[in-house]
């Protein structure tokens, strides 16, 4: 006797007439969705398929999942049908070589792939896009590696939602190289953060040991690089001094090189462009002069500060085409900091015989400009991604974290090290003193506008951060984040892209109230954007003429705080 045909009957119906008469030649297995009935069929053989007259419906879904089926087996992600008790109804092929079986139905999700650890952002996925509709992400690590998952839920035919497509992605080596830019950027910070112990015991030339000490390590034990050398552009002569080299033969370490784009190997030209060069094999390479007999490759980076390049930054190995583009970010990132180091210890050995005050001062308006950049050009970017990309977004507020952080460590020592005289005279200190910790946002094109805003307001406490445009102060204000609210806003009437008057109405959608002054040269008002903007609600004291008096400028942040009242700081 033959054996009986397997049928799967897709019916939530307990007689099904239709159904009992197949039992009597065949065997028959009862599902009640189509979805359980795809998980059926991806664990057992069946010779035919039933549907009830009431999943009619579900039959041209159930014949697009199994289409499906195929297309999601083959793809690079691992896919995974889960009920809503975590149990695994159906998976493809990638999910179960991760989860190290051949086939994991019926196991719950997490036992399944090994107990991972949730790092977040959501710590319940599953739960959370049953309960809200909506679908929910989280990352896992397990072991050494680290998993996207995406848990959509699918609708039943009441509405309720029973099941979730889970999606999963290795993300093993995104997360690595996360890890690794924050870690470059906290050694960055760490670079020229002296202790004020250091800053009062060491001399320029302790200093600059120091900083070669910091460098070398960090290349080293964070970058694996382990042939460096860097020189510094002595912009007078033009030539590139050595400051650093490490595993350097001497003569090549010796060897005088010009900001010159010939005749000066992969460092001069450089230099010279401003332009990183990844030099993957140093026979073929006309630009290569030998750095260390067995060198294949390089990778060499400008060091640029203000737009400027004050020095390169190179780096070598003995195999061929050892460097990637990885390695050509790692590298450009991490010499941001280093030039801004090697700025900061210039400035302090350039003011080593005068006051504490001049340091101080100089120091902090060197690096005030480019922070300056570096805030606009994270919060642009931010911009497209707010809403797409989570991690981006994340990882952006840390740049805006570290380099406030970088102002503020330079602004804390400056505290610490600075005699009384460093400091404005005390009555007039004391008559100031609403300034302290005030944060003002300056718009302005002009440099010097700007520069001018950070020296006046910055040596009465006041936090200062500045924007070239309005679309630019617009993103400061609305990507500003916690604990950095600012109290007043200074504009230009005419900035490139709007009026004054067009700026207040952008930031009434961001702030209400607006506590906004307007700039402007004695001067034509040709769209009257001061009449404009008084008739929005622009206060009657909030107008100021360029260029600044300091006394007026003192009393017209006054004035606003007295308005509008400090942003409470949580």
């Amino acid at each position: 006797m033959s054996q009986r045909p397997k049928i799967l009957c897709v019916t939530d119906l307990d007689r099904d007439s239709e159904a009992d008469q197949l039992r009597e030649g065949c065997e028959i297995v009862r599902v009640p969705t189509s979805l359980q009935a795809l998980a059926q069929l991806a664990r057992d053989d069946f010779d035919g398929l039933y549907v009830a007259q009431n999943h009619l419906a579900e039959a041209f879904q159930l014949g697009r999942l199994l289409q499906n089926e195929r297309i999601l087996d083959g793809m690079p992600d691992g896919v995974a049908l889960v009920d809503v008790d975590n149990s695994i109804l159906w998976t493809n092929t990638r999910f179960n070589e991760w989860c190290g079986a051949e086939d994991v139905t019926g196991l719950s999700f997490y036992p399944a792939m090994g107990n991972p650890e949730i790092l977040g952002p959501d710590f319940c996925p599953f739960h959370t896009a049953l309960a809200t509709g909506q679908a929910s992400s989280s990352t896992l690590r397990s072991g050494d590696r680290y998993f996207q998952t995406h848990a959509a839920p699918i609708a039943g035919t009441e509405g309720e939602s029973r099941h979730l497509i889970v999606t999963v992605r290795d993300v093993t080596a995104e997360m690595l190289q996360q890890q690794k830019l924050a870690a470059i950027h906290k050694a960055g910070i760490e670079l020229g953060d002296l202790t004020p112990d250091e800053v009062f015991n060491m001399g320029v030339d302790e200093r600059i040991e120091l900083l070669k000490s910091n460098i070398l390590h960090y290349t080293q034990d964070l970058l694996s690089f382990d042939v460096v050398e860097i020189r510094v552009l002595d912009e007078k002569a033009s030539q590139l001094e050595p400051l650093l080299s490490y595993g350097i033969d001497d003569a090549a370490a010796n060897r005088p090189l010009y900001a010159e784009p010939s005749d000066n190997g992969v460092t001069g030209f450089v230099a010279a462009t401003g332009k990183s060069y990844l030099c993957e094999d140093t026979v073929e390479d006309p630009l290569y002069l030998t750095g260390f007999q067995g060198a294949k490759s390089s990778l060499t980076v400008p060091l640029i500060l203000h737009d400027q390049v004050i020095g390169t930054f190179n780096v070598e190995s003995p195999e061929p085409r050892a460097f990637g583009e990885s390695d050509l970010q790692f590298l450009e990132i991490f010499s941001r900091d280093v030039a801004v180091a090697l700025n900061t210890l210039e400035l302090m050995a350039a003011q080593s015989a005068s006051t504490a005050q001049e340091s101080c001062e100089a120091i902090h308006g060197a690096v005030a400009m480019p922070v300056d950049e570096i805030l606009n050009d994270a919060v642009n970017v931010m911009e497209r991604y707010i809403g797409h990309e989570p991690e981006v977004v994340e990882r952006l507020q840390r740049i805006l974290k570290n380099a406030r952080d970088i102002k503020q460590v330079i602004h804390n020592v400056g505290q610490t090290m600075a005699p009384a005289e460093a400091v404005p005279a005390s009555p007039d200190l004391k008559k100031h003193s609403k300034l302290r910790g005030c944060r003002v946002l300056v718009v302005d094109a002009d440099d010097s506008v700007r520069n001018d805003a950070h020296g006046l307001l910055e040596r009465y406490g006041c936090e200062v951060e500045t924007a070239h445009e309005g679309g630019e102060a617009v993103f400061m204000v609305r990507n500003s984040g916690p604990n950095v609210d600012y109290d007043v806003i200074i504009a230009d009437i005419r900035l490139p892209d709007l009026s004054g008057y067009e700026l207040l109405t952008r930031l009434k959608d961001v702030l209400d109230p607006v506590p906004l002054v307007l700039m402007t040269g004695f001067g034509y008002d040709p769209g009257h954007s001061i009449v404009k903007a008084r008739q929005a609600g622009l206060h009657a004291k909030a107008i100021l003429y360029k260029p600044f008096r300091l006394d007026q400028l003192l009393e017209t942040v006054e004035a606003m705080l007295e308005v509008y009242g400090r942003v409470p700081q949580s």
